[in-house]
């Protein structure tokens, strides 16, 4: 009669197959669920909403007055160099465009979700952390430095 005792157990090359296969699948979860890339791609997001929803009450604001950017009545030139868009104690500054688009055409102003300051309280008391300008054509552009996306612009 031969027996053979049966073996118990797995072996080291075994363990060591299952180790990799354990590690190789948890690498490709966390680079797939990535939180902070998430959350910067969100903030991203916002950021190209925010600056949509300036240029388009910018655009509601001059189509409703026949192509000119009107504020308070009087004409506004919309800058033609990259302006902050923020409160300002200067007339007519041409970053401070709240008052002309509020709450006619947009009910607060958006800002950027990661900006120290960034803020809105009310037409007089804001910044944005947004930029806008006219270029050569007219078209008119907002822009922010993102966070995955090294610049961040929307063109009207």
């Amino acid at each position: 009669m031969n027996t053979h005792k049966k073996k118990q157990g797995f072996t080291l090359i075994e363990i060591l197959v299952v180790i990799g296969i354990i590690a190789l699948l948890s690498a490709i979860v966390l680079v797939a669920v990535n939180p902070s890339r998430q959350f910067k791609l969100a903030r991203d997001s916002q950021r190209v909403s925010n600056m949509n929803t300036i240029i388009n009450s910018i655009h509601q604001n001059m189509a409703e007055n026949r192509g000119t950017f009107m504020c308070n009545g009087t004409a506004r030139a919309i800058p033609t160099a990259a302006t902050l868009i923020q409160s300002s104690v200067t007339p007519n500054d041409p970053g401070d465009i709240a008052s002309c688009v509020i709450p006619n055409y947009v009910s607060a102003f958006p800002f950027d979700p990661s900006i120290s300051g960034a803020h809105f309280t009310n037409v007089t008391d804001y910044i944005t952390g947004y930029e806008i300008f006219r270029d050569a054509n007219g078209r008119i552009t907002a822009s922010s430095t993102g966070e995955l996306t090294p610049t961040i612009s929307a063109t009207r």
